[in-house]
């Protein structure tokens, strides 16, 4: 008896560790496909002079500072006019990153970094925020130091009907220091 139920015990486990073990599957190629395609720019003078410049304009922002911001750029996504998106998606870092998802031949979907604070400083499109602080894409790299890299779920974009997974990784200065992050949208059918 004690032996069948064993048996059983072990079946269950197995069967509640298939699906978790099915849904990490992408990990791996994304995780390679990060550090060879990206991580190697991150470290691009402009990106990480943008990054401290903005760092050191939001210094003394607290969180209601960072929510008015956040308010602002959501209400601007549903406007006509969005001068603030506008300035963001026009400045030279947006400019690095758009290039940089054209370049990838499809495989990169977005791509957008973050300050220390979790504040869009540049993206390829528009995000729906302007805030990432407090979401597991920044909480999970930004939040856990330098060379911390966070894979996120697969899921199937329902506009494009692509099978992704967002990667987020830290961005550190030139003495190794976290300033920022970077989150990158992978479309999972070309890894």
């Amino acid at each position: 008896m004690k032996k069948y139920l064993l048996r059983a015990v072990a079946m269950l486990a197995l069967a509640i560790a298939m699906p978790a073990m099915g849904e990490e599957a992408h990990v791996g190629p994304v995780t390679e496909y990060v550090n060879a395609n990206v991580k190697p720019w991150l470290s691009d003078p402009a990106i990480v002079a943008a990054i401290k410049a903005q760092n050191a304009a939001n210094a003394a922002l607290d969180q209601a500072g960072v929510d008015a911001l956040d308010q602002k750029w959501r209400a601007e996504v549903e406007a006509d006019g969005h001068p603030m998106i506008d300035a963001v998606i026009a400045n030279p870092v947006s400019a690095f990153l758009k290039a940089k998802q054209e370049a990838s031949g499809g495989a990169i979907t977005e791509i957008f970094v973050t300050d220390a604070k979790g504040l869009n400083v540049g993206q390829s499109d528009i995000t729906s925020d302007f805030w990432q602080g407090d979401e597991d894409k920044f909480t999970k790299s930004f939040g856990a130091g330098a060379g911390a890299l966070f894979v996120d779920v697969a899921e199937k974009d329902e506009s494009t009907q692509m099978l992704q997974s967002q990667a987020s990784m830290t961005i550190v200065d030139e003495a190794g220091k976290p300033i920022g992050a970077v989150t990158i949208g992978v479309n999972l059918d070309q890894l």
